[in-house]
């Protein structure tokens, strides 16, 4: 498994494991209405993704937020789970921040039990709580990250 630059190409690809993990495991909770921009976002600092085996199975961008920057739209193939794929694309903008000299941050639902799991196994420090409405029955809480090394 290795993690490289996200092309153009890989959009379509990147819509249908997004797809697959919205339908599986409710990521993102409210489906995009233009999925390929939602996975583009103005802000960026850099869009990868992970391939094992000549395929995508893993997504991730990291954007700016001032000064600092935070990660974003980070999802694995779910036929791919539990390989520590998510773990080397946080890993890899970890590194990536460090390189930029920004502090690094994230935000997850609080329906997302296995990524809060990663995010904490990882050294992420949890920083607040913030409760949202647009979730629906789905999640309440809005989880605030600060990257390890930060």
């Amino acid at each position: 498994m290795w993690i490289r630059v996200r092309g153009d190409e890989d959009l379509g690809v990147c819509v249908e494991l997004l797809r697959a993990v919205h339908e599986r495991a409710a990521y993102p909770i409210n489906w995009p209405a233009d999925p390929r921009d939602w996975l583009t976002p103005e802000n960026r600092l850099g869009c990868w993704v992970a391939v094992s085996d000549a395929r995508v199975v893993g997504h991730v961008v990291l954007t700016a937020v001032g000064d600092d920057a935070e990660v974003e739209r980070l999802f694995v193939d779910p036929e791919a789970t539990r390989q520590g794929i998510g773990r080397q694309l946080l890993d890899h903008c970890v590194k990536t921040a460090a390189e930029l000299g920004r502090k690094l941050s994230l935000e997850v639902v609080d329906n997302r039990g296995a990524a809060v799991h990663l995010y904490r196994r990882a050294g992420w420090l949890e920083t607040g709580r913030t409760p949202i409405d647009w979730a629906g029955e789905h999640a309440s809480e809005l989880i605030r990250f600060v990257g390890p090394w930060t």
